[in-house]
């Protein structure tokens, strides 16, 4: 993903050197294995750049470094992003359903944490809450379900939004949505807004779930996918904590992720929504509203 000139410059321009995010001897890297032995404490001998010691793994690194890596790519291809007068994408295993008169509103958040997350997530279920019954309110997560789960509870809980656990993020490729650039995660307008928001709950999330438990060996089960799991509020969260040997895990899910919204009338048709421009392009989901009911909403 920073391999490529256009990236490099775009890294130099926000004081970053070209290698800051190059990780060597990935466990899921494509990559020869070096067959030179290591010296006991881990680190390869001679004039060679040291590899990773044997305890470091990516796994082992901090909860809030994690979501900065790049993820393995979706069990499916990114699709074209659906558009306006669209039928509303069908995902792999049909998490979302439209039709039969149902009038829906569905986002995809970013990872959880995240202030600009946070704000959309709010708009959403204070629309779910005027309009119970009348619009079907969803949002995509593809964190994980527990850290979802805990940061749903620091919000106070998910109330008459229907949370959907997205972790190998099918759905979201489904609906045209794949990693952003650096341009499109660290431009100036992001970076600044980034600085001025206080809504950044990660930290409170990722130490919750480590003073919990849930991360040890033997900790928390997996959920398996379609079950609820209560957030407080009664809502509940769908989905399961996938664990993943291929790639970082996506415990508290990744800052590279693309976000969207979209409206979705009775017939199954979008009539409003598309892909947020910029991580933190908050979108505005009363426009939807109105699309779905016209002005006098």
């Amino acid at each position: 993903m920073f391999s490529n000139l256009a990236t490099k410059v775009a890294l130099k321009k926000v004081g970053l050197p070209s290698n800051s995010f190059k990780i060597p001897d990935l466990p899921w890297a494509d990559s020869k294995k070096s067959t030179k032995p290591s010296s006991p404490d881990g680190f390869d001998s001679g004039d060679q750049s040291p590899s990773w010691p044997s305890w470091m793994t990516v796994k082992n690194l901090p909860l809030t470094v994690q979501p900065w890596l790049t993820p393995v790519p979706p069990p499916i291809p990114i699709q074209a992003l659906p558009k306006i007068g669209d039928t509303a994408p069908l995902d792999r295993d049909r998490e979302l359903t439209f039709g039969g008169g149902k009038r829906v509103i569905v986002v995809f958040l970013r990872c959880v944490g995240c202030a600009f997350a946070q704000k959309l997530f709010l708009q959403l279920r204070g629309i779910a809450t005027r309009f119970p019954g009348e619009i079907t309110c969803v949002a995509i997560s593809h964190s994980s379900a527990a850290a979802t789960q805990k940061w749903l509870d620091l919000l106070g809980g998910a109330w008459n939004v229907n949370i959907i656990i997205d972790e190998d993020r099918a759905v979201y490729a489904a609906w045209g949505l794949g990693l952003g650039s650096v341009w499109y995660v660290l431009n100036p307008t992001s970076t600044v807004a980034g600085f001025k928001e206080k809504g950044w709950l990660g930290s409170s999330v990722a130490g919750s779930l480590q003073r919990s438990g849930v991360l040890k060996p033997g900790g928390a089960a997996a959920l398996p996918r379609g079950k609820n799991i209560s957030t407080g509020n009664g809502a509940g969260v769908v989905g399961s904590d996938l664990a993943s040997e291929d790639g970082p895990p996506t415990i508290m899910g990744n800052k590279w992720q693309e976000s969207g919204a979209w409206a979705v009338d009775g017939r199954g048709m979008i009539v409003w929504g598309g892909k947020a421009l910029r991580a933190d392009d908050v979108m505005d989901l009363e426009e939807g509203v109105k699309c779905l009911f016209g002005p006098s909403k």
